[in-house]
């Protein structure tokens, strides 16, 4: 027993979820409410061992409170999993009982679609509880929320380019984007209207079959390459929109670039990786910062869905960005840890606040009623 709470020492609360008539078999971890209500998505995965889910599931909460407060919104660090293969344990009866676990919190964690979940699937966790975002607007919530998400990187980019250059114009840089889902598709099309050259890979051949259909009618340059091969691209920046922890001792090593900034989550294996690109030249962008849209928009949501509300706050991201790289460079620090410094700051600034005026603040806690 003491062993389980010294791995969850830093969190405030871990659920474990079991119900036997649907299968469910879920953790929920808050890590922090310091700033208000855990926020954070649900991902569906077949870990190995519930304690593979539960190391994933803390290290993601944390995660989270740092992503609120670099987005400046009144949320804490929080996240779910569900542990189970997405194309064959998905049930409705599951995602209500998992539903039913959620409304049982009393409004400490909202949560809402992440990797192996759906917008369809919390559907039916809405039918036991209002705790739950980024469902489809018909239902009442904010839409496709890689829109946002696509336009935060796209200030991302513009911010490190200002860095580096002294410009922030996308045009004349070329970008190596590993991954053309929602937000990677989305980053691409908007680089190619600006004129940018591209490197691209993924495993969907449909989604690069598309990109060059589309290139052709920009007349952008892009170059197909394989997974491996998009580490190596001669181009300005990598823009990593897939899997985390993609970057480490090996993959380091073969960039060619000078900067690095993607939606990925968690793109570092290891803390210790932003030291090695800052050892290489390679300036970093927080991915918790650059992928902050999607985030802004699902917590813009619980106060009612408002678009050009969220766009205008992504814009954000640009500043912040530049203002970590100048906190980075002038105290000779990782830009991860001027981003994690700034946040901390920001949190017990926030919290002296939010404590000082807790009679005010305690209806965000129930913010749908």
């Amino acid at each position: 027993m003491e062993d389980v709470f010294q791995k969850i020492k830093e969190h405030e609360q871990v659920i474990f979820c079991n119900d036997e008539g649907t299968g469910l078999r879920a953790i929920i971890a808050i890590h922090s409410t310091r700033l208000g209500p855990a926020l954070g998505g649900c991902r569906m995965f077949p870990y190995k061992s519930e304690a593979e889910a539960l190391e994933d599931c803390l290290r993601l909460s944390k995660g989270m409170t740092y992503k609120c407060a670099a987005a400046d919104v009144d949320f804490g660090g929080g996240k779910a999993v569900i542990i189970g293969d997405p194309n064959s344990d998905k049930s409705p009866e599951l995602f209500r009982a998992f539903g039913q676990y959620v409304e049982s919190l009393h409004g400490r964690f909202y949560t809402g679609t992440d990797m192996g979940t759906s917008p369809e699937d919390f559907i039916h966790a809405l039918k036991e509880t209002n705790c739950i975002v980024g469902v489809d607007e018909v239902y009442g919530g904010s839409g496709d929320s890689s829109v946002p998400t696509a336009q935060g990187v796209i200030y991302g980019l513009q911010a490190t380019n200002k860095a580096l250059t002294g410009s922030d114009d996308l045009a004349g840089r070329s970008y190596a984007i590993q991954g053309l889902g929602k937000v990677g598709m989305k980053v691409a099309e908007r680089l190619m209207d600006e004129g940018a050259d591209l490197y691209v890979t993924d495993i969907n051949d449909h989604a690069l079959g598309q990109l060059l259909l589309k290139a052709k009618s920009h007349g952008s340059a892009v170059k197909v390459l394989d997974s491996q091969e998009i580490y190596s691209a001669p181009a300005d920046i990598f823009v990593p929109c897939a899997m985390g922890g993609i970057l480490n001792d090996e993959t380091i090593s073969l960039l060619k670039v000078q900067g690095v900034a993607g939606s990925a989550n968690n793109q570092l294996l290891e803390n210790r990786h932003g030291q090695t690109l800052k050892d290489r030249g390679i300036l970093y962008a927080p991915d918790y910062i650059v992928n902050s849209g999607g985030l802004i928009q699902v917590a813009d949501e619980l106060y009612t869905p408002n678009k050009e509300r969220v766009l205008q706050k992504t814009k954000a991201i640009y500043t912040s960005l530049l203002n970590v790289y100048e906190y980075s460079q002038y105290h000779g620090i990782t830009t991860v840890e001027a981003a994690n410094q700034f946040c901390e700051n920001r949190i017990d600034a926030r919290t002296r606040r939010n404590s000082f005026f807790s009679h005010m603040k305690r209806p965000k806690w129930d913010i749908r009623g």
